[in-house]
């Protein structure tokens, strides 16, 4: 290693890279670019990435959140710009930047071809198709008006609507221009729109966006894309009214209808009263002269049909003289109708004696007194059949029943409480029961110890002869019987 070498200072890379950021800033702490924007990124922070070119160089920036907030119009790719900001380094990537702290558009035509490429984009999507359009009502109730509260165009267009005709007005204060004014404005057309009908708070019929004259910088917010799109997607009617009669934005071209100045703006939303007092007047006065004219012409009419009638009297002449003639003739006609009725009353009377009656009753009651004989045998044979009938199911029920049982030499056995024992281990030593028979009912008393030694199964069942019934004991002087 030579001496030379070994007199040079050995830096490390961060403290190369910090000196190298030092004397970048010191040298260009303050500069003003003008280039075109390149590629443009907006992150998910609110910063934005750009790059900022010319035909030979191209250099990094970056604006950071607040700063690009306060930008007038969006940056895009294409545009010239003026940029001032100072120059820094990225040491982790080994590049300098540009760290951006305004930015203008440079000049205003790079502005109105900014302007231009928007309203190609915007009208691509069908924003500005006339078919969206809606009609302004003829009479609206209350008016919304998106506007500055301090300016003059809020007071221009009260003083015009009072002069033409006074409606409700809703005022919604806003920004007209500078930073956050294009978000204010979109916000108030959709919270116009977002009013619900019938609320405390009327909806408006109708809505007018106003601003004053000034220059296209001045007008840039009512051209922002936010703008445009809540205008196109209003539910109410809106009326634009944004500079004078030579400015023109594009909310003009999404807006219901366009006003020149915020008064023509007043003049659209309604009609003169005064007019319309004068034109109801007319109108009034032709209609009554019309009624008038109507009414004398059906008279004249009427006149001249009544002369070809005939006279009211020469009408019920010819009825009143028919009616007398049926008058005189209906007395006679009531006798000889009376006559004649009474003479077919005696016609039928005479046929009306005892004697056909009383043979009348006589045959009837002979058929009757037939027909009971014939019925009478009917009547034993189906009762013949239904006591057939009985007996049988009665047989039949006899067989089931626990009384034919007990008839073949069988006993029921009651225990004490008067249930039935089915198993002769369910009884105990000296315990009292009944037994019921086919013909009576005995007490006796368990005696003696059950077999614990069931009967073969295998075993033949031993039939013995019955015995002799033998006589019945007689009672013990307790009313107990015996088994024995």
């Amino acid at each position: 290693m030579s001496e030379t070498s070994g007199n040079i200072h050995e830096f490390s890379v961060s403290e190369l890279a910090g000196s190298l950021k030092r004397t970048v800033e010191d040298a260009f702490g303050h500069v003003r670019v003008r280039g075109e924007l390149g590629r443009v990124v907006v992150a998910k922070s609110g910063h934005v990435y750009f790059d900022i070119k010319d035909e030979r160089a191209v250099i990094n920036s970056i604006a950071w959140k607040g700063t690009a907030a306060r930008f007038r119009f969006r940056p895009e790719e294409g545009l010239e710009v003026i940029i001032e900001g100072r120059m820094s380094t990225y040491p982790g990537r080994s590049q300098y930047q540009l760290i951006v702290e305004t930015m203008e558009p440079a000049g205003a035509g790079a502005l109105m071809a900014l302007l231009e490429e928007r309203k190609k984009q915007l009208a691509a999507e069908g924003l500005f198709s006339p078919d969206r359009k809606k009609a302004i009502p003829f009479l609206p109730r209350t008016i919304g008006v998106v506007t500055s509260p301090t300016g003059a165009v809020i007071r221009d267009i009260l003083h015009r609507l009072e002069d033409r005709f006074p409606r409700h007005v809703l005022l919604w204060p806003v920004l007209v221009q500078g930073e956050g004014a294009a978000k204010q404005v979109s916000e108030a057309i959709r919270g116009f729109n977002a009013i619900e009908p019938g609320g405390p708070v009327p909806r408006p019929d109708v809505l007018i966006v106003a601003r004053g004259g000034g220059s296209i910088e001045d007008l840039w917010g009512f051209n922002e894309e936010a703008v445009v799109r809540a205008a196109a997607d209003s539910d109410i009617p809106l009326i634009s009214a944004v500079g004078h009669e030579t400015d023109t934005t594009l909310i003009d071209y999404a807006s219901d209808k366009r006003a020149p100045t915020p008064t023509g703006a007043a003049e659209m939303a309604v009609p003169v009263r005064a007019e319309l007092k004068a034109r109801l007047d007319t109108l009034s006065g032709r209609l009554v002269g019309a009624l008038s004219r109507l009414i004398e012409r059906r008279r004249t009419d009427l006149r001249s049909a009544a002369r070809a009638l005939p006279r009211p009297n020469a009408l019920l002449e010819l009825k009143r003289q028919r009616f007398d003639m049926v008058a005189d003739q209906l007395d006679g006609a009531l006798l000889n109708a009376t006559a004649e009725k009474r003479s077919r009353l005696l016609v039928i009377s005479a046929g009306l004696k005892p004697g056909a009656l009383s043979r009348d009753i006589g045959q009837r009651r002979e058929r009757t007194n037939d027909r009971a004989r014939r019925l009478e045998p009917a009547m034993q044979r189906q009762l013949r059949d239904q006591r057939q009938r009985l007996d049988s199911w009665g047989a039949r029920l006899n067989s089931l029943s626990h009384q034919s049982v007990l008839s073949r030499g069988f006993a029921l056995v009651y225990n004490a409480d008067g249930k039935l024992v089915r198993q002769g281990a369910d009884l105990q030593s000296g315990e009292m029961i009944d037994l019921e028979f086919a013909d009576v009912r005995r007490h006796a008393l368990v005696d003696g110890t059950a077999s614990e030694t069931p009967p073969s199964p295998q075993s033949a069942p031993v039939i013995k002869k019955p015995k002799p019934k033998p006589k019945k004991a007689k009672p013990t002087p307790e009313g107990q019987g015996t088994l024995f």
